[in-house]
């Protein structure tokens, strides 16, 4: 049976953010999308309120670190990356607002791209 795997495709400095995770953190995040990418919801995700629907993120513990990689699946065919960075809020579970920011700033620069 043939099973159509969507695209991961990335937001350039989401990318280089991303590259500067550990390195099992990365191949975990990345094993993840790609269940995302063959249609499924992997273990760490969960929908990012106050962003509208389809903006997804990843929430992986490494060690005692906290990574992130925010993505949209109901914009395109692909996959994209929105955002990836290693959280830091000092309020507990809260994604700080300088984060939220800039995700909804790269949601709507993709969306205008997309047109």
């Amino acid at each position: 049976m043939f099973r159509k795997t969507r695209e991961i495709a990335w937001i350039k400095a989401a990318r280089k953010d991303f590259e500067k995770f550990p390195k099992a953190a990365q191949l975990n995040i990345r094993r993840q999308l790609t269940v995302v990418a063959e249609g499924a919801k992997p273990e760490d995700a969960k929908p990012l309120k106050g962003l509208g629907s389809g903006v997804w993120e990843i929430a992986l513990r490494h060690q005692t670190n906290a990574f992130r990689t925010v993505y949209v699946v109901e914009l395109d065919e692909a996959i994209w990356i929105l955002h990836s960075f290693q959280k830091k809020s000092p309020k507990g579970i809260k994604t700080a607002k300088q984060d939220v920011d800039l995700i909804r700033s790269r949601l709507k620069r993709l969306k205008e791209m997309l047109k």
